[in-house]
């Protein structure tokens, strides 16, 4: 697995960059963030973070500039339906930092000005998000945290009805039908999914598994 590459810049462009590591030119993916932050063409000795993907029988580079937007590239590709050049979309629209906030304060209609992205996939990004920011080591810092939010701890007991209640009315407003909505939640707490945030997490993979 690549995980870091140093040598001479050979090209640099929003989208694509082109490293020379020992004669070797390594052709990276990146997002207009990390193409504006590095030095100019020529430059020998520059660092970039690296994320090796396997896609149907290639191989694919990607380069970050720091930890963060690497973590957030990984926990983007991991959501149903987002692949790599949706997630630099998202990164190349945010900085870490600013995407935080947005899932924070839960804003659609910002996470809705990516190319790509409308309101129905915006809301779900922020849902599949809303626990990263808190569980992630790397990302922790982004939110000041210092250890996971009590957001994601278990509701009482009493709370279950209320939980899916909330859960339901997410997914109405993203646009699924009340049928949709149903079938997505059964299971759930089997699952082991108790807060809303988690709820809605297994609601939408399961549709967007078609189960």
């Amino acid at each position: 697995m690549i995980v870091q590459l140093t040598g001479t810049l050979v090209e640099v462009l929003p989208t694509h960059i082109v490293l020379d590591v020992g004669g070797v030119g390594f052709e990276l993916g990146v997002s207009s963030t990390t193409a504006a932050s590095l030095p100019h063409v020529g430059e020998s000795g520059v660092t970039v973070l690296a994320r090796m993907v396997v896609r149907d029988g290639s191989m694919e580079l990607y380069g970050f500039a720091t930890r963060e937007e690497r973590a957030l590239f990984d926990q983007l590709r991991a959501i149903t339906g987002v692949g790599s050049k949706l997630a630099l979309s998202v990164l190349s629209t945010f900085s870490p930092a600013v995407l935080a906030q947005i899932v924070t304060t839960q804003d659609t209609a910002r996470m809705a000005q990516v190319p790509g992205v409308g309101r129905k996939k915006a809301s779900r990004l922020i849902v599949e998000l809303s626990d990263v920011f808190s569980k992630d080591a790397e990302l922790r810092g982004l939110v000041g945290l210092t250890a996971p939010s009590d957001a994601s701890l278990p509701l009482s007991a009493g709370a279950p009805a209320g939980v899916e209640a909330d859960a339901t009315e997410a997914l109405l407003s993203m646009g699924f039908t009340s049928q949709e909505a149903e079938l997505a939640l059964e299971g759930h707490a089997e699952s082991g999914a108790v807060t809303v945030e988690q709820v809605l997490a297994y609601a939408l993979r399961r549709l967007g598994s078609g189960r």
